[in-house]
């Protein structure tokens, strides 16, 4: 780790250079007048990704393994760290969280937080979602992992468990850093599921469009919410070298998608592209019921597939009976009949390729809804809070790093090692009974209520009775809500791997099940409907 992390630093060295000389030549109202050239300053020049987040197929991608710098986008990895404390019980919601000098002295974006105050785990998730307070980041990795240092190599060590081979992480809010924190669109997306999977009901913190927070009402960056149907979170992210990013996630009732858009040069046309994204795959993606597995710690790097162009035609090769998954729709995937196409190689990141991005500064401070001539379905929504005014200047369309030497280069493109990851123990051997003994050979299908109509689905895991006890949960805390719907598990083996679903059953139209699903996400429980 320390070996990479000096890598990096000696690289970025030389951004840094070349963004204080541009700092000190270029005046706001100068940077403000110039055009930033055609797709930005990277190259290439913007990434986007559109991942299914039922099958885990990759709907649309751009330069999806290309690096780019997240931006505020890393406290979405930050509340995964102080979620992940939450939920083994070591914070609450109350944890008084103390605030250092360091912590309070951050740039802004910042809530304002006094050295030696403190401020309790729910505002602090609240100012980060909606604010993206970067004084409150360094608090939470502060409390969490005692220094910013630490936490960020914290922050690191998750994105390896989680698959995102091309992820680090050298502060927890976002901001300028030497060398800079580095991602993917795919590694983003990731993130963007994963979140979703391990925290279902911290996740509903991501749809907070304002908080009250003493005598202040504070509110979020994100335009999308309230306006975009669907779309229920998560982050937004933008400093002059990474051009305006976004992470997106949308559910309906039927079906769900994560998208990621980086370096947009203004908030207006991440917006957009954003929002034609979901417009354009949203209709393609899944609407059965989920078969791709958690995307969770220790497990392999989510299956993303993308889609490939028609196929010339070719001789018919042999084909094999499909696999049969036991609550596939008529119109689920199927399996590829043909040997599918080795996926192309992962290569190291190439920091030569980063430049600064020269982000429009007449769209920074304004971030106007798209044409109503869009066929994207706008819902009338909250007035959005203006954009925080950030002071920095625009680069000079010409300045852009030097190379970088290859020794420097040689060092930064060292591999950060994965974590290794053990092997799923094996499943233990069926206990034999006795032949003379009368017993229903699955008990669990005896109690599987008789489904008709929609369903809804918490989620999936491989132990049938955390399933029950998600059932139990939801039952006891929304009574009314699913006082007449059935709750029942059902097994499913994908990609070899055992998962059982926890569901409820027993609404007899989809708008009844979507509902119902709206209440219960509205609660911090994360769920989707879908056919019987």
């Amino acid at each position: 780790m320390n070996s990479v992390l000096t890598g990096h630093r000696k690289a970025w060295a030389l951004v840094g250079i070349v963004a204080s000389f541009a700092i000190t030549v270029t005046s706001p109202a100068e940077a403000a007048r110039r055009k930033a050239p055609a797709g930005g300053g990277y190259s290439p020049p913007s990434a986007s990704i559109v991942v299914d987040a039922k099958t885990g197929k990759i709907l649309q991608g751009e330069n999806i393994d290309a690096p780019r710098i997240p931006a505020s986008i890393t406290k979405v990895m930050s509340l995964y760290l102080l979620f992940e404390q939450m939920d083994r019980g070591r914070i609450s919601l109350d944890t008084p969280l103390t605030v250092s000098s360091y912590a309070a002295s951050q740039p802004p974006t910042k809530l304002g937080l006094r050295p030696g105050s403190t401020i309790d785990v729910d505002d602090a998730i609240k100012a980060m979602v909606t604010l993206s307070a970067n004084d409150v980041s360094v608090v939470v990795a502060e409390n969490v992992a005692g220094s910013e240092e630490a936490f960020a190599q914290m922050m690191t060590r998750k994105a390896r468990e989680l698959g995102m081979s091309s992820t680090a992480f050298y502060n927890p809010h976002g901001l300028p850093h030497d060398p800079p924190n580095i991602t993917t669109a795919r590694d983003l997306s990731i993130l963007g599921r994963a979140i979703q999977d391990r925290f279902p009901k911290y996740f509903a913190y991501f749809e907070t469009r304002s908080f009250q927070y003493g005598k202040r009402t504070i509110r979020g960056h994100n335009r999308l919410l309230g306006k975009v149907e669907g779309v229920d979170g998560i982050k937004t992210g933008y400093t002059r070298l990474s051009g305006f990013n976004l992470l997106t996630s949308v559910n309906t009732a039927s079906r769900s998608i994560v998208a990621v858009v980086l370096g947009g040069r203004s908030g207006a046309s991440r917006d957009q592209k954003m929002a034609s994204l979901v417009d354009d795959h949203l209709p393609r993606a899944y609407a059965g019921a989920r078969i791709a597995p958690p995307v969770v710690e220790g497990s392999a790097q989510p299956t993303m597939v993308a889609e490939a162009p028609a196929p010339r035609p070719v001789e018919p090769a042999p084909t094999q009976a499909p696999i049969r998954i036991a609550s596939a729709t008529p119109d689920a995937p199927m399996a590829q009949a043909t040997t599918p196409q080795p996926a192309p190689e992962r290569k190291p990141l190439d920091l030569n390729t980063l430049r600064p991005v020269v982000a429009s500064a007449t769209g920074a401070s304004s971030t106007t809804t798209p044409s109503s001539t869009s066929s994207v379905r706008w819902q009338k929504g909250q007035a959005p809070l203006p954009l925080n005014a950030q002071a920095y200047a625009a680069l000079p369309p010409q300045a852009a790093p030097a190379q970088i030497p290859a020794a420097q280069k040689a060092a930064l493109v060292a591999k950060i090692e994965a974590t290794p990851i053990e092997p799923a123990p094996a499943a233990a051997a069926p206990t034999k009974t006795a032949s003379l003994k009368v017993e229903a050979p699955e008990p669990k299908k005896a109690e599987r209520p008789a489904v008709t109509g929609w369903v809804i689905q918490l989620g999936a895991t491989d132990d049938e009775s955390k399933a029950k006890e998600m059932l139990d949960t939801a039952r006891s805390r929304f009574g009314k809500l699913l006082g007449k719907a059935a709750p029942f598990t059902e097994k499913v083996t994908v990609d070899g791997s055992t998962l059982y679903r926890a569901r409820f059953s027993g609404f007899s139209e989809s708008d009844d099940a979507a509902k119902a699903c709206k209440q219960l996400k509205k609660s911090g429980v994360n769920c989707f409907a879908s056919r019987g």
